[in-house]
């Protein structure tokens, strides 16, 4: 299958420390590709060197076959990137539909018709935004404000954001991070469903997840990527089992 997205030997520097050394990346279309490694492997710089929220030092990103090293943020977002944070980052005091509808606002050009709500686009981005919400399960909480949901519930309001985008690659950073078991339980089907309707990266702590989500599975250690293959193949590898996955039999 073909590469969506692709780094070449791509590298972040903060002064002396390396966060990100030469990581060569291929992700294919369709697939779910997960990034493991501990606190401070540069997992989260990685992803913020894809959406363009840090500029590279050096090394090369590919959306297709374009070219997006050092693009910013907003245009890496017009391109087709969406993510979803470690903390939640929803509006509060908004309705579930207006904090979906504010996001897919935002990834489109013709602005001024929809602010005045003279465009068709108007009416296909409130489309999008129910249909996202239809997509995480929140369908018929789309008029609740985001304070009067659940913390789990929250997360997956943050999903839909995501999705409201259009994305062609879905960059998703712990999306599991506090939750109860009952919650991630219903995230890890969510995240499932989505599975080859959309290009996912996935970062995730919780290693029971990753492996019964990912198709492949890169690992890092400090800034570099020391391994990849398919979750069968990660846990038979004896160095990254003890280093990740606490001894988890192959």
């Amino acid at each position: 299958m073909a590469s969506l997205l692709k780094t070449e030997s791509l590298s972040k520097s903060f002064g002396a420390l390396a966060a990100v050394a030469g990581v060569s990346l291929s992700i294919e279309e369709g697939s779910l590709h997960s990034i493991i490694g501990p606190n401070g492997a540069g997992k989260t710089t990685l992803f913020n060197l894809l959406t363009g929220t840090f500029p590279p030092t050096s090394g090369e990103i590919f959306l297709g076959n374009q070219r997006i090293t050092g693009t910013p943020a907003h245009q890496v977002a017009h391109l087709g990137l969406a993510r979803s944070y470690q903390r939640t980052t929803v509006f509060p005091a908004f309705s579930l539909l207006d904090n979906v509808w504010t996001a897919a606002f935002a990834t489109r050009r013709d602005w001024k018709g929809l602010l005045f709500k003279k465009s068709s686009s108007y009416d296909d981005v409130q489309e999008r935004a129910r249909q996202a919400l239809g997509d995480v399960g929140l369908a018929e909480k789309q008029n609740h404000l985001a304070r009067e949901i659940s913390h789990g519930e929250q997360r997956q309001l943050e999903l839909a954001i995501a999705l409201a985008a259009a994305p062609r690659v879905l960059l998703l950073d712990e999306p599991a991070a506090g939750l109860s078991p009952e919650e991630t339980r219903r995230m890890v089907e969510l995240v499932r469903s989505l599975k080859g309707r959309y290009t996912i990266v996935l970062i995730e702590h919780k290693m029971d997840i990753i492996m019964r989500v990912s198709d492949r599975i890169s690992v890092m250690h400090f800034g570099r990527l020391i391994a990849e293959g398919t979750p069968a193949e990660i846990q038979a590898n004896a160095d990254v089992r003890r280093a990740y996955l606490g001894g988890m039999a192959a």
